[in-house]
């Protein structure tokens, strides 16, 4: 599925702040209940009755279903995949990269972000749907890939007896580790009889990540 383009009116002019306020509430709106609901438990009216905005406006904004999907899911991948890179340059640098601290380069970005805005944890709750559905592999190679693919090579560096098939899998067990992290607290909290704090919990999941990786190799 090719990356939605931009309308003939996107690219002749810069939009008001009014615009921009409206695109941001139909991007959270449609975030909020594909999260809720998934792609094909959603609709564009349920969309537009969360946002408070009529279905044409929906339609301006994000184009049909798919591509609105496709858009929702786009928005905050650069912001997330810039953070982590800019964590693992730091370790880079300062020639601090083992296991741990490259999933925490990886994994730490997400829930800091979700600190300060709660969508993140929506956002989280896509990010599952997108990796767990074949149909939207084209937004995973566009969105994710890239970056997941320079820590893979960390990885490598880090485990190089191990074979690329078993990093991808034990990487992948580590992101999906993270993501129900972020979208399962209440779980976790009604199966032990309290929750750790969000650091604490985060801590468990590196050490959890990189024994597994360890051992895998």
């Amino acid at each position: 599925m090719a990356a939605p383009q931009p309308t003939d009116t996107e690219r002749k002019r810069a939009p008001s702040k009014r615009a921009l306020a409206t695109r941001k509430r139909v991007f959270d709106a449609a975030e909020k209940v594909f999260a809720a609901r998934g792609f094909d438990g959603a609709t564009i009216r349920d969309i537009a009755a969360e946002a408070g905005e009529p279905v044409g406006t929906i339609h301006h904004h994000g184009g049909g279903k798919e591509a609105l999907f496709h858009r929702t899911v786009a928005r905050r991948a650069t912001p997330l995949s810039e953070a982590r890179l800019k964590a693992l340059g730091v370790l880079k640098r300062e020639n601090q990269v083992t296991l741990e601290t490259l999933l925490d380069a990886f994994m730490r970005p997400i829930f800091e972000l979700s600190d300060t805005d709660p969508g993140w944890r929506a956002y989280a709750r896509l990010v599952a749907f997108v990796s767990a559905d074949d149909r939207w592999r084209e937004i995973s190679a566009e969105c994710f890939d890239p970056t997941a693919e320079l820590f893979l090579a960390e990885l490598g560096a880090l485990l190089p007896e191990t074979p690329r098939p078993a990093l991808a899998e034990g990487f992948v067990f580590s992101v999906s580790a993270m993501l129900a992290l972020l979208t399962s607290q209440g779980r976790i909290a009604a199966l032990g009889g309290g929750a750790a704090p969000d650091k604490e919990q985060l801590d468990h999941l590196l050490r959890f990540s990189a024994a597994g990786l360890k051992a895998r190799g």
